[in-house]
């Protein structure tokens, strides 16, 4: 059995702008920095060994803080780049739902079901998360995987063995409080069973 500690990145102007950011690269603004410190809190007690992460932000600059607070290790993959959203990239979710109100409701309903214009389909993230996640679920015992939404409730569903038909909001990004979820994981990498708990942020900030 393994425990994946779960990182959402913090906050990015996207996310507040209730943009698609997908694969592109976008720092973390104030909001964002000031979640480090509360994501660091609520996973400081677990036994964690590595940092797994993306290679863009805000998912690396979230790894690098979480690696340099609990002095272990990072590894940047590509396979977990974010879900390639591609031609809604940059655009607001109420343009997407206008301008595309049958795909839009087709994702929100079976996402795997719906490939973006010119982005990739869910099947494909889920073989290269994988394929990222197979050789740490045999090295470590409990280490941090940081990735951004929608990838990261694709690491969570595939992880605990549950179709990735409940990710539909995840498209519209992460900009809230429980942005740390601990995953319980035992099996193949084939045949994954599991169970999460949600860490709120707020209840896990220090009284310093």
């Amino acid at each position: 059995m393994s425990t994946v500690v779960l990182v959402r990145p913090g906050c990015t102007d996207f996310d507040e702008q209730k943009r698609i950011q997908g694969s592109l690269e976008l720092p973390l603004n104030d909001r964002g920095q000031c979640q480090l410190a509360k994501i660091v809190d609520a996973i400081r007690d677990q036994p964690v060994e590595a940092v797994v992460t993306g290679p863009c932000d805000p998912c690396r600059s979230t790894a690098e803080a979480v690696a340099h607070a609990l002095d272990v290790t990072i590894k940047e993959k590509d396979a977990l780049c974010n879900l390639d959203q591609g031609l809604w990239q940059g655009l607001c979710v109420d343009e997407i739902r206008k301008k595309f109100p049958k795909v839009f409701r087709q994702w929100k309903e079976a996402p795997s079901t719906v490939c973006p214009p010119e982005g990739e389909t869910v099947g494909v993230a889920i073989e290269r998360l994988m394929s990222a996640l197979k050789k740490p679920l045999k090295k470590y015992e409990c280490f941090v995987v940081v990735a951004s939404e929608p990838l990261a409730s694709l690491v969570s569903c595939t992880l605990r063995g549950e179709p990735a038909e409940d990710i539909g909001d995840s498209m519209f990004g992460c900009c809230d409080d429980q942005l740390v979820e601990i995953i319980q994981t035992s099996g193949t990498a084939n045949e994954r069973t599991g169970s999460s708990e949600q860490i709120p942020l707020a209840a896990a900030t220090s009284d310093e």
